[in-house]
């Protein structure tokens, strides 16, 4: 092990994922002293670094967002315009989508977002405001009573090792490291009905209940070249294996439809074999339609490969009993499912002509900054999540469990908005997706203030949710809103020398955050009265209408469908 070094800072920021970034970026703009970590070489988490494009409400482009995530958005738009041979006609589209992706009004290539946010963080680093420590990831908390006194980060790279102590420090981690580390109360996987009474919660609770993670990559196709991928060892077990809660072996085309929890056979290009569309994976996540660009530089689509059948569900990431070699081997299995799935798609996948194969897919590592193409992390649907001062239920925020067009609870100390529906995937218990509509919520101060721990702080998806409501607090823009609560509350606390607690048990002390959030920063804390009561099915083109479906552990009978 190498030296160890020792820094002082207002704020101690650990995870550079969206949350992390708009924590250290709000604080930072409030007046305080950053120290931001990340474990690998870029910051951004799902959106840069999982390869994740971004999962957005119907009304996005509305107004109806942060000035923080809007300027993220905007900047993404302007780097594309700035940088890249877009045709004149995509050039002044003001909503311009790279890729044209069906998931997103903004897809694009991951690198993108992290060069617009080294840009967005580049006069505070410059300051002094804001410094990173790339690749350094948390090994040690030193605690004192109910608080953190300091944390031991480890550079994976160099192995050397340093402590930070700061007033306040946010856990801005993609699996909640520093409640495991400092001893924090939290919770792992899926409580129990009888805990949170919620319609659709586990009949008991269930540590080992823990979504889905996926290891993303880009590819591009290009007919009548060779790029197969090596065959990977556990090849065969994804080829055969068939899980009882799904139509078949993850290597094929079959997955479960949501709406229905029916087999449905999906296909990777449009075709017109049909008389009956039915979306192709290849729109799904696409982040760069050849469309909109010059055809003399650009001659190919690029998709973002995160689809049903690389989830990888067979091991949790965290929970009693799970040491670092079982994290390990988890990941590792899931990057040659991935790797599995790719090959397969190369070599064996029917196509409607009657052959087998697509030879010509190819991975783009230029494109996620990795040697084998890859993402450089594997996308977390999933974390610890903190005891908090209050959790959000599904009762708060589910249509189904709502009066008709009373719309989501009204919380009085929100500190941001965000939708998404309810999206669960399958989950490594065995229990099949849940996905049921929610209407547009809002973020409690109470679910990022832990029950005990007075100076720690949830930046990411470790905030006062349950198992169900994790489902749609997960999501890109949420999870930089929570970060931008999180940024103003320390620097508020800081300022006026108090503590989260303080600020949660006085209405007071509430109301001067909020309108640190609402006046000097612009940040919207609740949805106008329309929209709020609004499902979003009947609201906005391109929104889903998803039904809800009952939990299961498994599913005796998957009849495949067109």
């Amino acid at each position: 092990m190498g030296s160890t070094h020792e820094r002082q800072t207002d704020l101690l920021v650990v995870g550079g994922g969206l949350g992390g970034v708009a924590a250290a970026l709000t604080a930072a703009r409030l007046g305080l002293r950053v120290v931001l970590t990340e474990e690998t070489d870029w910051l951004g988490g799902q959106l840069t670094a999982q390869s994740v494009p971004s999962d957005e409400h119907p009304w996005i482009e509305s107004g109806h967002t942060s000035p923080g995530y809007h300027e993220l958005r905007t900047r993404i738009r302007d780097y594309y315009r700035r940088n890249y041979p877009l045709r004149p006609e995509a050039l002044d589209i003001p909503t311009l989508n790279p890729g044209l992706g069906n998931v997103s009004r903004l897809c694009h290539e991951p690198r993108v977002g992290v060069a617009v946010i080294d840009e967005l963080l580049a006069g505070y680093r410059s300051a002094g405001r804001i410094t990173v420590l790339y690749e350094h990831v948390p090994v040690a908390a030193a605690t004192d009573g109910d608080r953190i006194t300091a944390v031991t980060l480890e550079n994976r790279r160099a192995g050397t090792r340093t402590t930070v102590t700061a007033p306040f420090v946010a856990d801005a981690t993609e699996l909640g490291d520093l409640l495991e580390l400092a001893g924090v109360e939290h919770v792992v996987g899926a409580e129990s009905q009888a805990e949170t009474g919620e319609p659709y919660a586990s009949p008991v609770a269930d540590p080992t209940d823990q979504q889905a993670i996926t290891w993303c990559f880009p590819l591009e196709y290009r007919p009548g070249e060779e790029h197969v991928v090596d065959r990977p060892a556990s090849y065969e077990h994804w080829k055969t294996h068939v899980d009882p809660f799904w139509p078949g072996p993850q290597l094929s085309w079959e997955k479960i439809d949501i709406h229905t929890m029916k087999g449905r056979t999906n296909r990777i290009f449009e075709t017109d074999l049909d008389a009956v569309h039915v979306p192709d994976l290849w729109h799904f996540r696409r982040i760069r339609a050849r469309s909109q660009f010059d055809p003399a530089l650009v001659d190919t689509d690029i998709t973002l490969v995160n689809w049903p059948n690389v989830d990888y569900w067979e091991a949790p990431l965290v929970g009693a009993g799970i040491d670092e070699e079982a994290r390990r081997t988890a990941l590792r299995r899931c990057r040659e499912l991935s790797l599995s799935y790719l090959h397969w798609m190369q070599t064996e996948a029917p196509r409607p002509d009657g052959g087998h194969g697509y030879p010509g897919l190819r991975l783009r590592p230029d494109l996620t900054g990795t040697d084998d193409g890859l993402a450089k992390s594997a996308y977390i649907r999933e974390s610890r999540r903190i005891r908090a001062r209050f959790t959000v239920l599904e009762q708060h925020v589910a249509v189904v469990d709502r009066p008709d067009g009373e719309g989501a609870a009204q919380f009085a100390d929100s500190v941001g908005i965000g939708h998404y529906n309810i999206d669960l995937h399958p989950s490594t218990a065995g229990v099949n997706y849940v996905n049921l509509e929610c209407y547009p919520f809002q973020i409690p101060l109470g679910a990022l203030v832990p029950i005990r721990a007075r100076n720690l702080l949830p930046a990411n998806k470790n905030i006062g949710t349950t198992h169900i409501t994790n489902g749609c607090y997960r999501l890109h823009p949420v999870e930089w809103s929570i970060g931008e609560a999180i940024g103003a509350l320390a620097a508020y606390c800081v300022t006026e020398r108090t503590e989260p607690h303080a600020v949660a048990d006085s209405a007071e002390r509430t109301a001067d955050v909020q309108r640190l959030l609402t006046g000097k920063l612009g940040i919207p804390v609740a949805w106008p009265d329309d929209i709020r009561r609004t499902r979003p099915s009947q609201a906005v083109s391109g929104a889903t209408p998803v039904l809800a479906k009952p939990r299961q552990r498994s599913v005796p009978t998957m009849t495949p469908t067109s």
